[in-house]
């Protein structure tokens, strides 16, 4: 049965037809199973209205509503975490266990909003000057909106709005319009907990629809996740319009390995890392930087891992990974082994023979990738590929393999693989990335710390959700107050000089 998807505004679906619309595809079999409506001018302008009007009321909630609110919300999202985890997989094409856990690590970042008046505390001083009190208080920004990725359709809006909305912000979400059901289930459920009409809003569509929420006036502050030339251009075209900006990019995370490392724990976790959600996610590893005299040894564990991975449709249990999102994705991925090739590398695994579950059909399939003697210059490895391609690269030894990361132009996740503690602490000193994983290939940092790398991994000063994301929706108000006692009027008169505390 063919679906529509619309916005979600003022608390309801939106009504009305729409100018464009787009198509929705099931990645394993390539067959069309919906559409969405795309926005434009005129539907942001609904939806920014809809949370400008709600803004009012929901800033002046008290935090004890706001929290009660939440949590009402975080038991429906576990409640319906099997569905909202169906629905990923159905549009992106992850296996349903990867859309699981997409999911419970978005409900990571739900729990932690969950805390939020602990971190919304202010700070106060008396007595600073005779009879005068000082103090800080924390307050909403107002309208905010997440602009945000087809590779986590659950988890990334999570990073965003569960904070945006505890620390009182209305929330205007523009997912990917490759997945966008997600989306409005996620609304609906907020609907169910007693979110206010108007407090969080999704509007679907393209490029159309994210310049007129970087134009808009009344949109505050913009979140983004996405590709580096894309967020570079959000955070430019933001800021111009007076916006305060968190704009997420691309990556080419680098693991190394070094010769005293556990080669199987770094085969299993090159193999898990780099295929995982079919490298469709910022934080793969995309690249390893092996020391040479191992190199052989990884590559055979990998390759052995490799030939057992079962590649198949998400709603298949046997699966372990799922084709990628779009036909053209597909495509411009697989180019990268031709042209590795043709650059000098070697292809030491070739995913277009990877056998499929099933069968291939017509779906978007393309198995793990390895390419072997790699170099710098090479494309496959100057540019984020976003698939499941692993490149090796071969060092002589830690301070090539340092060199080699901190020269990228990327700065988001690293990791290192050895047993040696003096050099996993000498590289969490000297790497200059944002993420560093220490025998773990993944180092995504729990909801309470902060996610976001260096470099043109990020435009803008605060990184995701923890404490720089209450930072990012929130802003400080000083306060100072003079009480005079009823016994005890202040001496003297008018006092053109300058103010000084005594």
């Amino acid at each position: 049965m063919s679906k529509h998807v619309t916005h979600w505004v003022g608390g309801g679906a939106h009504e009305g037809p729409a100018e464009r619309t787009g198509d929705i595809y099931n990645p394993a079999s390539g067959q069309v199973t919906g559409t969405v409506d795309f926005a434009g001018p005129k539907e942001v302008g609904a939806a920014v209205a809809a949370a400008k009007e709600a803004f009012p009321g929901w800033r002046d909630t008290s935090l004890s509503k706001r929290v009660q609110t939440l949590f009402r919300f975080r038991e429906l999202l576990r409640a319906n975490s099997d569905r909202l985890a169906a629905i990923v997989s159905s549009e992106h094409g992850k296996v349903f266990s990867d859309a699981q856990g997409e999911v419970a690590r978005g409900l990571e970042v739900v729990d932690f909003a969950c805390g939020i008046p602990h971190l919304l505390k202010g700070g106060y001083s008396e007595n600073v000057s005779t009879g005068v009190d000082s103090y800080s208080i924390l307050q909403p920004i107002g309208v905010v909106s997440g602009i945000t990725p087809f590779n986590f359709p659950a988890m990334v809006p999570m990073w965003m709005f569960p904070v945006a909305i505890a620390c009182g912000n209305t929330f205007l979400l523009k997912p990917s319009e490759k997945d966008p059901s997600a989306a409005v289930l996620l609304a609906e459920l907020w609907a169910e907990a007693g979110l206010p009409d108007g407090v969080f809003n999704v509007v679907h569509g393209d490029r159309v629809a994210v310049d007129a929420i970087l134009e808009h006036p009344d949109v505050a502050a913009v979140s983004f996740v996405g590709s580096t030339p894309i967020a570079r251009y959000i955070y430019r075209t933001a800021a111009e319009h007076g916006k305060r900006v968190q704009a997420l990019g691309g990556a080419k995370n680098h693991m190394v390995v070094l010769p005293d490392a556990d080669l199987d724990l770094a085969a299993d976790s090159a193999v898990s890392a780099g295929f995982g959600s079919a490298g469709e996610r910022c934080m793969a590893i995309s690249a390893v930087a092996v020391v040479d005299s191992v190199a052989d040894d990884l590559l055979e564990r990998i390759r052995e891992r490799v030939s057992r991975l079962r590649v198949g449709p998400g709603d298949d249990d046997r699966s372990e990974m799922g084709p990628l999102v779009t036909r053209e994705h597909r495509d411009k991925v697989a180019s990268y082994l031709e042209s590795g090739v043709r650059e000098g590398a070697t292809l030491a695994i070739d995913g277009r023979v990877h056998p499929v579950l099933g069968g291939a059909s017509d779906g978007f399939w393309l198995g793990p990738s390895v390419l072997d003697h790699v170099g710098p210059q090479m494309s496959c490895y100057r540019e984020e590929i976003f698939g499941p391609v692993l490149s090796v690269v071969r060092v002589g030894d830690y301070d090539e393999a340092v060199k080699l990361i901190n020269d990228n132009p990327y700065g988001n996740g690293t990791a290192i693989f050895t047993n040696d503690g003096g050099a996993a602490r000498r590289f969490q000193n000297e790497i200059e990335v944002g993420m560093v994983g220490i025998n773990v290939p993944i180092p995504v940092p729990m909801a309470y710390y902060s996610f976001g790398g260096w470099k043109q991994s990020l435009f803008g000063d605060s990184h995701a959700h923890g404490t720089e994301g209450v930072h990012f929706y929130t802003r400080t108000k000083a306060v100072t107050a003079r009480w005079t006692d009823p016994g005890k009027r202040p001496e003297g008169g008018v006092d053109l000089g300058f103010p000084t505390n005594g």
